[in-house]
């Protein structure tokens, strides 16, 4: 019940909101999202995206910032977008305040120096309540294409 009751509301975030690639494309994953199997086992809560410290971070949908500043000792931003979703990243440097409304596309952050990845990257996740769900299912999908027949195709 719980899962058919976020499937919902994650639906109808999209369909309010369409959103945007927190990073310019390709967005290259270097750890998958990989929930944990009980609130407090272990587990990745979000993905990791490559990036260069000093990329712009943007916005992903509309809302409002919900904290912007450190969390142990690293820069995190979270926006509240329609519908109750948060979205967070890490390690930044936020060029937003909290309680500022953002809008789709805007650049809210600047990625910092870090230690959660080898490489730099941006840690990106996706919070409904306390409940931590796949960031990569708010960014837009792509129409499939179909082609068409060739004589070879028979």
């Amino acid at each position: 019940m719980t899962t058919l009751l976020l499937t919902l509301l994650l639906t109808l975030a999209q369909a309010l909101s369409p959103g945007v690639r927190p990073l310019p494309p390709p967005l290259v994953v270097t750890r998958w999202w990989d929930p944990p199997p009980t609130p407090y086992a272990a587990g990745h809560r979000g993905v990791d995206l490559a990036a260069p410290v000093g990329a712009e971070l943007r916005a992903v949908g509309p809302g409002r910032v919900h904290h912007a500043g450190p969390v142990a000792g690293r820069g995190v931003l979270s926006l509240t977008l329609p519908g109750g979703l948060r979205t967070t990243y890490e390690p930044v440097r936020p060029l937003v305040a909290e309680g500022e409304e953002v809008t789709t596309g805007q650049v809210v952050a600047v990625l910092t120096e870090g230690t959660h990845c080898t490489t730099p990257c941006l840690h990106w996740g996706l919070l409904s309540g306390t409940t931590y769900l796949n960031p990569l299912t708010v960014l837009p999908h792509q129409a499939p294409r179909l082609l068409p027949l060739t004589p070879e195709d028979g």
